[in-house]
């Protein structure tokens, strides 16, 4: 049965849904319940549950035990001391996913510039539940390269430039639950105390990129940045990689530029407010 629309107080009301060739076939109760999340997304976030039943069609009984299933299963949540429904973290988690299906297409030619202008390796990662895991590696163009591993779930984030490039737009409480296991010591410069990592952090979104001086691996040096969305939300982080041997100012400033203007750019095509969008100039191997 199709729903119609009726606009409550200060509500639009929206046009009714085209009826897809296969819609016969669908199930009303996950069509009516992705049609919610769809309106409480479309009333900014958040909405009372008589204002959901009156953009939707759908009774308040209805609405009430669709959201009570959405709830539970965390796609939507109460917000707290008021009347009013929300979106819940499951829509986060579903939301970054996909994001990190598609990161890796549109990060290739981004890692590709850095390679190619610094001649390092270079790394992309994300954050996948309590794990920073790294999703794509472009080796050295040099003999002699930092040997860092390859994709998978990276040790000891908190030592690490593109781990703490994550871990900076964090919230404090994400931060200790991904730290859970505690901040091991890989090198006499690692930074195994909470409070020491918040001040690191501090700056490191001060600068706008991270380092990591020896932290992890003696005789490595790396820079490292945030990718963020549309809402600031970090997605992802790149960084590069370098021998101590050829970590020069220079060359770790060039790692440095190369590693900003690429995550800069890539923000901007997730929509990062303010972020400015660049197209990377990969030359032909």
């Amino acid at each position: 049965m199709d729903a119609t629309i009726l606009p409550g107080p200060g509500a639009k009301a929206r046009p009714p849904r085209p009826r897809a060739d296969g819609e016969r076939h669908s199930i009303q109760s996950v069509d009516r319940a992705l049609f919610l999340l769809e309106t409480i997304a479309e009333a900014g976030g958040e909405a009372t549950l008589t204002d959901l039943a009156n953009r939707t069609g759908l009774n308040i009984s209805t609405c009430h035990h669709l959201l009570a299933t959405l709830i539970q299963r965390g796609f939507a949540a109460k917000v707290p001391g008021r009347r009013l429904y929300a979106l819940g973290p499951r829509i986060l988690y579903l939301g970054h996913a996909c994001l990190q299906v598609d990161l890796p297409r549109r990060a290739q030619p981004y890692l590709e510039a850095i390679n190619r202008a610094t001649g390092e390796t270079v790394h992309l990662a994300a954050l996948q539940g309590d794990s920073v895991v790294t999703l794509a590696v472009r080796e050295a163009r040099h003999a002699v390269r930092v040997d860092t591993g390859r994709t998978g779930r990276i040790e000891g984030p908190h030592a690490t430039s593109i781990g703490k490039a994550i871990l900076a737009w964090l919230p404090e409480d994400e931060m200790r639950r991904i730290l859970a296991h505690g901040m091991k010591r890989y090198t006499e410069h690692t930074i195994t105390e909470f409070p020491a990592l918040l001040e690191s952090l501090r700056i490191v979104r001060r600068n706008g990129y991270a380092l990591d001086h020896e932290e992890h691996l003696p005789g490595v040096f790396c820079v490292g940045a945030a990718i963020r969305d549309h809402a600031g939300t970090v997605i992802g982080a790149i960084s590069a990689s370098t021998p101590a041997m050829r970590a020069t100012d220079e060359h770790i400033a060039l790692m440095r530029d190369e590693i900003v203007n690429a995550t800069r750019a890539l923000s901007a095509e997730f929509g990062e407010p303010g972020a400015q969008a660049a197209t990377p100039q990969v030359a032909a191997n």
